[in-house]
């Protein structure tokens, strides 16, 4: 009798667990981050590298 009441017991505490079944989670839509364009800022150091190094052979070659 005791094994009898405690299987009763044991399922009344349990059945709340299984109660409600499954339910697949809502996923809701991605949200696409914005794309952010930074304008470089442009510098004298594209061009002066160049001229330094035509500077130097200039130099080099008249060096001779």
């Amino acid at each position: 009798m005791k094994t009898f009441k405690a299987a009763i017991l044991a399922s009344l505490i349990a059945a709340p667990a299984f109660a409600g079944g499954y339910a697949e989670p809502v996923m809701e839509p991605m949200i696409q981050p914005e794309v952010i364009v930074e304008d470089t800022s442009s510098s004298s150091a594209g061009i002066l590298v160049p001229i330094l190094l035509l500077i130097l052979v200039a130099a080099v070659v008249s060096a001779d």
